[in-house]
């Protein structure tokens, strides 16, 4: 793993501890701070929000116990990567991503539904 920039408190073996759900809610709410962007037209922001989720799914690929899910968080971090790179971010794209990352766990999703 790299050195984290942006998370500079949080260790992989930190990140460990924290529950699927907890995990991915935590990466969720940096697509919610994306989406109050969108809103406002700063794409710096925007991608800062989404960079900060990048170094978020980084850990959790680190994570044995997404060990059955990887191929999904992988495909999720590669589909973020293609917002990421557009010059005018797209709202629904970003939503469309929010929602289908809670689906990757019944935790995260129980406690927003």
């Amino acid at each position: 793993m790299y050195p984290l920039k942006l998370h500079k408190n949080l260790t992989p073996e930190r990140w460990q501890t924290f529950s699927k759900g907890r995990q991915i809610l935590m990466i969720a709410t940096e697509l919610s701070r994306a989406k109050n962007w969108i809103e406002k037209k700063q794409n710096f922001e925007i991608n800062q929000c989404y960079e900060r989720a990048f170094e978020l799914i980084d850990l959790t690929v680190e994570d044995s116990k997404w060990k059955n899910g990887l191929k999904e968080i992988l495909r999720f971090r590669e589909l973020l990567a293609e917002l990421y790179l557009q010059n005018n971010k797209n709202a629904k794209m970003n939503q469309s991503l929010y929602d289908i990352l809670l689906t990757l766990s019944v935790e995260s999703y129980n406690m927003l539904h």
